[in-house]
């Protein structure tokens, strides 16, 4: 009962985390079941041994659905086979009859509420919660042992008094290993809190993507994946233009609605979304590319899409363009503090260029120093579709004239 009111309270607490309200309701309702057959001889037989126990065994369905709750999951049917078990079975007139069949019974039914229970732990992420698989072996073996206490009484056809020992050394050994079970779910409640504290951190509250701190992190990562399969690192930076006339003209919720808006959109063209916000307007992205033109296709395929249709804040249609800067590097070569300022270098270009471009710097050019004035004329400058548009149109004017 206490442990039913210490759910409670933390469900009251965080009230969409339905899973402490099961919790609770299961240990509510094991303890009132437990005291209804504790009464046995002092209450009516329906209510102690049929009613007792089914109030009992539905507790372990609430226990499951507490677990498919803290998933997200709705609740499955197979959730309600103890209680359904034993309310099937127990109105038989050879089980009602006796003792050692109605134990038989309930181990029967617990076991298949053990197995629900491991089953509903095991819908779980398994490989970041790696506690999940200690608390499904506390209820795998709980179950074995429940099935084996029938198993055993069954052979054995014990007698009433003997019966009752076994059942009882059955149910402490389930109840300590409810009390294991109940600590590896805290654990798992702890770590899960622990990893979302943590993602806080590593995420920019604003947009969702990640913050500065988050997405320097994932660097190594990518140095390594593009090592293993002889892949460049390319840093491509991006730039909202003009952003504080957008503040200025539109108002600062706009401008919000802009960035968020410009991360959502850009993510999902970064290969597994290394993509984060620098600070202010500025944007950036790591990849693992095979040459100079996959991390270019990347980044026009950003800028075209950006600037193609313009930003509905809901108070205003804003037209943005973004400027960008890449600078690629071996993966033997990287650096980040080197990548990231040639990126720099080149969107200071990109820039300089006219804005809504983009200009990129090879490796040769990243790995040279920073000069201590920017050269805008610096870097490679990707032609916009525009540009090879007017290209064509150009080449067939000239073929017109001749």
């Amino acid at each position: 009962m206490t442990l039913a009111l210490v759910l409670f309270v933390a469900w009251r607490h965080n009230i969409r985390n339905e899973a402490y309200l099961y919790w609770g309701l299961g240990f509510l309702l094991t303890g009132i079941g437990f005291a209804m057959v504790a009464l046995r001889g002092e209450i009516p037989s329906l209510l102690s041994v049929e009613a007792g126990n089914a109030i009992a065994l539905l507790g372990q369905s609430a226990w499951v659905a507490g677990f498919l709750a803290l998933d997200r999951k709705r609740i499955e049917w197979w959730a309600l086979l103890p209680p359904a078990i034993w309310l099937a079975g127990v109105f038989l007139p050879w089980v009602n009859s006796d003792y050692s069949n109605r134990v038989v019974l309930y181990n029967l039914a617990s076991a298949t509420g053990a197995t629900a229970l491991a089953m509903a732990v095991a819908a779980g992420d398994m490989r970041r919660e790696r506690t999940r698989i200690k608390l499904m072996g506390v209820f795998v073996l709980q179950g074995c042992l429940c099935f084996g206490s029938a198993l055993t009484m069954t052979l054995t056809m014990p007698s009433d008094v003997e019966a009752t020992n076994l059942g009882g050394a059955s149910a402490m050994a389930t109840a300590f290993l409810l009390t294991i079970a109940f600590a590896f779910t805290c654990r798992l409640i702890m770590e899960r809190s622990e990893r979302h504290l943590r993602a806080l951190t590593l995420t920019d509250s604003l947009t969702g993507v990640l913050n500065r701190r988050g997405l320097l992190g994932y660097f190594d990562g990518i140095q390594e994946r593009a090592h293993n399969e002889q892949r460049q690192v390319a840093v491509i930076l991006f730039d909202l233009d003009h952003f504080k006339r957008v503040n200025d003209r539109y108002g600062h919720q706009s401008g919000d609605a802009v960035l968020t808006a410009f991360a959502r959109m850009a993510r999902q063209y970064i290969p597994n979304n290394i993509f984060g916000r620098m600070g202010g307007e500025e944007f950036a992205a790591f990849a693992a590319v095979a040459d100079q033109t996959e991390a270019e296709a990347i980044a026009e395929a950003i800028r075209t899409e950006f600037c193609r249709l313009p930003v509905n804040t809901g108070e205003a249609i804003v037209p943005v363009t973004v400027s960008i800067g890449i600078a690629l590097a071996s993966s033997i070569e990287a650096n980040i503090d080197k990548l990231i300022s040639a990126a720099d270098r080149a969107l200071y270009a990109a820039k300089a260029a006219g804005r809504n471009c983009t200009v990129t710097f090879g490796e040769a050019e990243a790995a040279a120093p920073a000069p201590a004035t920017p050269n805008s004329t610096a870097g490679e400058l990707v032609p916009t579709v525009d540009d090879q548009v007017e290209a064509l149109r150009r080449m067939g004017t000239l073929s017109r004239a001749r």
